[in-house]
C-alpha cells in the first residue's frame, strides 16, 4: 500500500504532499517544478512564519542577513516575478528587507505595491485613529498583550499571555462593531486584528496576477498561517501550486506541507543560486 505521505525530492527541505491525492496538476516536486521553467512561475511570500521565525514580539523577529540578497537573487530569476504578502505594513516590511525592495501587498492586501512602485493605500478615518487610542488605553494594564498600530490595522498578540485569549477576542469584537462594515476582524496565530475588511491575501495575490511580470504565470503562494488560506485558494484556482509552513493545526487548502521557516530559507536558497536548466 502507498504511503499517503510522500517526500518531495528536490531540494530536500522536507517538504510533503498535505492529502492523500495531489489536485490535478500539483506535483510532489514542488520546487523542482518552478528549477526547471523558472519563466512559468510566480512566487507570493507570507513573511513571520514563513520567510522568517516566529518570535514572541513582531519587533523581535530576525531577518538572517543573507535573505533579502538570496530574495533579490530568486526575483531575478524569475524574471521580478515575486512578491511578499504579509500582515505587516509595507514600509515595516521595507525595513526589515533593506536594501532589497519588492513588489508587496501589506495589511493582508489592504496596501499594496507594484511592480512599477506605484502603492496604493486605504484611507485612515479620524473614527479609526480614535478607537485605536482608546483600545490602547483599555489594553495598556493587560501584561502580555501587545497593541500594535500598523496604521490601517490595528492588531493585540497575546502569545505571552494566551490565558487572555478569550479577553481579547471579546474586546476586538466589540471593537469591529463600534467601527463598523469598512474594517473586519482577522484571526491569526496569537493575535487578533482589525483591518480594512475588502483586504485579504487572495485578492492581492489574484491582482498581482492581473498585472507583468505576473501575468500569464502559474503562482506558487507559500505561508503558514490561517489567513494564507485565501491565496491557498488562488494559486489552486490558477493552477498553481501552495505550500503550507509546519503542521496544519486546522483545516488547510494548501497542497504540500513544508516542515519550517528555515526549510524555506534552504529551498529558496537552493532554487536562486541552481543552474538555469
Amino acid at each position: 500500500m502507498p504511503n499517503d505521505s510522500h517526500t518531495l525530492p528536490v531540494p530536500d527541505p522536507g517538504v510533503t504532499l498535505a492529502q492523500e491525492e495531489p489536485l490535478p496538476g500539483a506535483s510532489a516536486d514542488v520546487f523542482g517544478r518552478i528549477a526547471a521553467a523558472p519563466d512559468d512561475w510566480a512566487l507570493f511570500l507570507d513573511i513571520d512564519g514563513t520567510l522568517v521565525d516566529l518570535a514572541e514580539t513582531p519587533d523581535a523577529i530576525v531577518v538572517p542577513p543573507d535573505l533579502p540578497a538570496t530574495l533579490m537573487a530568486l526575483s531575478n530569476r524569475l524574471g521580478g516575478a515575486l512578491a511578499l504578502v504579509t500582515g505587516r505594513a509595507l514600509h515595516y516590511a521595507d525595513v526589515l528587507f533593506d536594501p532589497a525592495t519588492f513588489p508587496i501587498a501589506g495589511l493582508h492586501g489592504a496596501e499594496l505595491r507594484d511592480q512599477s512602485g506605484a502603492i496604493t493605500r486605504p484611507e485612515i478615518t479620524p473614527a479609526f485613529v480614535t478607537l485605536k487610542s482608546e483600545l490602547a488605553k483599555t489594553i495598556k494594564d493587560w501584561d502580555g498583550v501587545l497593541f500594535e498600530d500598523k496604521g490601517a490595522a490595528v492588531a493585540l498578540h497575546y502569545r505571552q499571555a494566551p490565558e487572555r485569549c478569550a479577553d481579547v477576542e471579546q474586546i476586538m469584537r466589540r471593537a469591529s462593531v463600534a467601527i463598523g462594515g469598512d474594517w473586519g476582524l482577522q484571526f491569526g496565530k496569537m493575535v487578533v486584528e482589525l483591518r480594512p475588511s475588502t483586504a485579504s491575501k487572495g485578492a492581492a495575490v489574484m491582482t498581482f496576477l492581473s498585472q507583468a511580470p505576473f501575468e500569464g504565470r502559474k503562482p506558487l503562494a507559500i505561508g503558514d498561517d490561517v489567513t494564507d488560506e485565501a491565496m491557498f485558494k488562488i494559486a489552486n484556482a490558477a493552477g498553481g501550486l501552495s505550500l503550507r509552513v509546519g503542521p496544519p493545526g486546522f483545516e488547510t487548502q494548501a497542497q504540500a506541507t513544508i516542515g519550517s521557516a528555515q526549510a524555506v530559507r534552504d529551498a529558496l536558497t537552493a532554487l536562486a543560486t541552481a543552474a538555469r536548466p
